[in-house]
């Protein structure tokens, strides 16, 4: 019943693909210590500066440039990071059925590293996001209005 051709393909692709997702993983999570060192130039002067240009149309560009990067960090992480968790826990299995305990060992610590990964950058993303939509709102209100001061 499992021992198909189309499940033994299914298997070597699934296995192959461990380590794509375990470097587009380590990439998300640069990307995002990357937005969020960003986030923090927006907050303490970035958004001062954009007070000064004053353009309303460049300043909900690049607004939403920058929310759907995070957005997609906080979507991206998470997956990525179940990828990692799902891919090694079936030969972390099949090795423990035969009383293989160091493979279950190396798999299941993949496989939490990875979940670990995945929702910290998921958690990093979703604040991002959540903080950038208030700065930006409250930036466009403040322009709209005529209120543009100093203050943040």
């Amino acid at each position: 019943m499992f021992n198909s051709e189309s499940i033994a393909i299914m298997h070597l692709a699934v296995e192959w693909l461990l380590q794509p997702v375990i470097y587009l993983l380590l990439f998300v999570v640069i990307v995002t210590l990357w937005e969020a060192g960003t986030a923090v130039g927006e907050r303490f002067g970035g958004l001062q500066k954009l007070k000064k240009i004053n353009k309303i149309s460049t300043i909900e560009m690049l607004a939403r440039k920058r929310i759907e990067r995070a957005d997609l960090i906080a979507r991206v992480g998470p997956m990525l990071g179940l990828m990692g968790t799902l891919i090694p826990l079936g030969p972390g299995l099949a090795a423990l059925g035969q009383g293989d305990l160091e493979t279950l060992a190396s798999a299941v610590t993949i496989a939490f590293d990875t979940t670990v990964l995945g929702l910290l950058a998921g958690i990093i993303g979703f604040i991002l996001g959540r903080l950038r939509r208030r700065w930006y709102d409250h930036l466009l209100d403040q322009l709209d209005n005529g209120t543009v001061n100093n203050e943040q």
